[in-house]
C-alpha cells in the first residue's frame, strides 16, 4: 500500500490542478445536484465536512494520531458562534472568529494532555475529552438548550466593507461556504507539503526516530491538534449557519465515528484528496441508499468493511492505482514518474 510519504510533492505549488477541478465543481453544484436529483442543502453539507475531514486528515492521515472524539470541536464551533449571535451581537465574522478561538482553546487544552502520550491510551484519551465535551452540552440547559439544542441561531449576511450579501438563501450559504472551503484547501495543502507537513510523516512513520533525530515530537503533535480543532470549528459554526440550530449530537461519539469512516473510505491515509472523495462518497450514498431502504447505515457500514479488508487504500488508492496501471496497457509509452497525486 502506497503512503503519504511515497507522493512526491511541489512545496512552491500554491494553486494545482485538482484545486481548480474541485473549484469548478464547487460552482457548478447548485445546478449539477438538482439535475442529478438531489437538493441544494446536500452541497452545504458536503462543502462543510470536507473542510472538516482536510483538517481531520492532518491529524489522523498525515500524523498517523487516532483522534475517535473529534466531532466535539466541531460542535463546540457551532456553539460558540450560536452563543455569539444570541449573547454578543448578530455577526457574521464576529460569530466566525468566537467559534475558531473556542474550538482552537478547546484543542489547545485537550492536545496539551494528549501530546505526551502514543497509541491506544491516545486514542482512549480522545474519546475520554470528547465525552466530557458532550456531556457538558447535554447537561448546561442554561448556555446550550441541553438535549434540545440551542435553536433559532440567525443567519447573519456577508458584509465586505460597505457591500452586504444576504446568506438567508441556500444557495448563497453554500457559496459562502465553498469559498471558506478553497481557503482550508489551499491552507491544508500548504501545510502538508512544506516542512512542517514532513515532520508529521515522520512523526507517523516512527515517533521515536523522530525525537531521535532532535524534533520535539510533542509540539508538533499539540500543534497540529489544535490545528485540526480550529478547522473543525469553523466547520461548526457554518454547520450552525445552514441549520439554525446547535445539537449536543453532532459532539457524540457516533459523529466523531463518522468523519474517521469517511476519511478512511476515501483514502486520507494514502492522498490528501482522500477526505474529499470519502465526504462525496458517504452523503451520495446516504441519500441514494436512504432512498431504497431505511437500513441504509448497515450498507454503507458494510461497504466500509468491504473496503478496510481488501482496499484498505481507499478510493484516492485505488484511482492512483488505476492510473498507474493504465501506461502499462500500452508497451510503445514512455510512463513518466508521478510528480504528483495527492
Amino acid at each position: 500500500m502506497i503512503s503519504l510519504s511515497d507522493i512526491p510533492a511541489r512545496p512552491s505549488a500554491w494553486i494545482t490542478p485538482p484545486m481548480i477541478v474541485l473549484a469548478l465543481l464547487l460552482l457548478a453544484a447548485p445546478y449539477l445536484l438538482p439535475a442529478v436529483g438531489l437538493y441544494q442543502y446536500l452541497g452545504i453539507e458536503i462543502a462543510i465536512w470536507i473542510g472538516f475531514a482536510l483538517g481531520f486528515n492532518l491529524l489522523f492521515g498525515y500524523t498517523g494520531l487516532h483522534s475517535f472524539g473529534h466531532g466535539a470541536y466541531l460542535g463546540i464551533g457551532a456553539y460558540a458562534f450560536g452563543l455569539f449571535q444570541h449573547h454578543v451581537t448578530v455577526s457574521l465574522w464576529g460569530g466566525l472568529l468566537a467559534a475558531v478561538l473556542a474550538a482552537g482553546v478547546a484543542g489547545a487544552l485537550v492536545g496539551a494532555f494528549l501530546s505526551h502520550r502514543r497509541g491506544i491510551y491516545y486514542a482512549l484519551l480522545t474519546i475520554g475529552f470528547g465525552q466530557i465535551f458532550w456531556f457538558l452540552a447535554m447537561k448546561l440547559h442554561s448556555v446550550t438548550g441541553g438535549e434540545d439544542g440551542l435553536l433559532g441561531i440567525p443567519r447573519p449576511p456577508l458584509t465586505l466593507g460597505p457591500w452586504q450579501v444576504a446568506l438567508t438563501d441556500n444557495r448563497a450559504l453554500f457559496y459562502f461556504a465553498a469559498a471558506l472551503l478553497m481557503i482550508v484547501v489551499v491552507l491544508c495543502w500548504r501545510l502538508a507539503n512544506s516542512p512542517f507537513g514532513r515532520v508529521l510523516q515522520a512523526i507517523r512513520q516512527n515517533e521515536t526516530r523522530a525525537r531521535f533525530v532532535g524534533y520535539e515530537v510533542w509540539r508538533f503533535k499539540w500543534a497540529v491538534f489544535t490545528l485540526s480543532a480550529v478547522i473543525a470549528g469553523l466547520a461548526g459554526s457554518l454547520l450552525a449557519m445552514a441549520q439554525q440550530s446547535a445539537y449536543p449530537d453532532v459532539m457524540s461519539l457516533h459523529q466523531s465515528g463518522l468523519i474517521v469512516m469517511m476519511v478512511l473510505v476515501g483514502g486520507g491515509l494514502v492522498s490528501f484528496w482522500g477526505p474529499v472523495l470519502g465526504v462525496v462518497f458517504y452523503f451520495v450514498a446516504r441519500d441514494v441508499l436512504g432512498g431504497l431502504t431505511e437500513t441504509w447505515l448497515l450498507w454503507y457500514g458494510l461497504i466500509f468493511m468491504a473496503m478496510v479488508m481488501l482496499r484498505p487504500e481507499g478510493l484516492a488508492g485505488m484511482l492512483h492505482n488505476l492510473s498507474r496501471r493504465r501506461p502499462a496497457l500500452k508497451p510503445t509509452a514512455v510512463s513518466a514518474p508521478a510528480t504528483e497525486t495527492a
